[in-house]
């Protein structure tokens, strides 16, 4: 009785959802441990048979730093963004298209998902540029050089929803090109944001590896279960919000400012962390609102 009540209880959500696009960030936990992946590709395939169309976005960075130290390369990061020199851009690109981007792909096809890899070089579908960063330095305001890290020229959402009205669950990794050819490494996080903004998603989820917004990041019960976005930008302006967590606040900020309905952050490795945020009342991480 216990499953029937929570059937009924996800049954309004479900009615809503159905025939919605959703944009999904998968990043933490879930790129380094292949059982909290496989829990996660399954609970995106229920997603997707219950009629949501899902589209995966991933990062990497774990296996990015692994691999960059094996060989003998230093990760390097400002404000949450990996510095990407020419050598490391080849294992960017390597371990997100060649080894990352497959391995989720091959994971839905063993859970019953019709998934197709994509980067963003696909069918041009994001075209890149140059992301300059500007910092405060005491009185100065000073131009920041992260190499062949990229920002979002425009999105050209076509090629998803060609997939996405034949059935099929495309899985994007953010490497993508400029108009001359230059590889750049984006975030994984403000890809996502984007792509919910450009297909009107429904709903934008991040996964990652704390349990969502939080007062104070030291401790993990300051969890805000629901805020708005205004709210939102002002802990990013007073610094509550640091390191990683301020491009899931840039994708958020505009995702929901051009017409994503509702984003969410929550912990990828807790069990179902998915189905519990979108089919219960209560959720399990943190819901934005515009």
């Amino acid at each position: 009785m216990e499953n029937v009540e929570l059937l009924i209880e996800a049954l309004p959500y479900i009615k809503d959802f159905h025939g919605t696009t959703m944009v999904i960030k998968i990043g933490g936990h879930a790129m380094v441990d292949d059982k909290v992946l496989e829990e996660t590709i399954k609970d995106i395939v229920l997603l997707y048979f219950v009629g949501i169309k899902p589209v995966v976005v991933h990062g990497g960075g774990p296996e990015i730093s692994e691999k960059m130290e094996k060989l003998g390369l230093q990760p390097k990061f400002v404000e949450g963004l990996r510095v990407t020199d020419k050598e490391t851009m080849e294992v960017v690109e390597m371990v997100l298209d060649g080894k990352v981007n497959s391995k989720i792909v091959t994971t839905f096809i063993r859970n019953g998902g019709k998934a197709v890899g994509l980067s963003g070089k696909d069918g041009l579908l994001v075209v890149a540029k140059k992301k300059e960063m500007r910092m405060r330095k005491g009185e100065e305001e000073i131009i920041v050089d992260l190499g062949f890290v990229g920002e979002t020229e425009y999105i050209n959402p076509e090629i998803l929803r060609i997939l996405l009205e034949n059935g099929f669950i495309p899985v994007v990794s953010p490497v993508a090109t400029d108009l001359m050819g230059n590889t750049y490494n984006l975030n994984a996080d403000i890809v996502a944001g984007e792509i919910a903004a450009a297909l009107r998603a429904k709903k934008l989820i991040m996964l990652t590896d704390v349990p969502g917004i939080l007062t104070d990041p030291e401790d993990k019960g300051s969890l805000v279960s629901r805020i708005r976005l205004s709210e939102l930008e002002k802990m990013r302006e007073s610094g509550v919000l640091k390191g990683g967590m301020i491009p899931k606040f840039e994708a958020i900020l505009r995702a929901l400012k051009n017409g994503v309905e509702k984003a969410h952050i929550i912990d990828g490795s807790k069990p179902h962390s998915i189905l519990i945020e979108l089919f219960t009342k209560e959720g399990i991480g943190t819901m934005v609102e515009p």
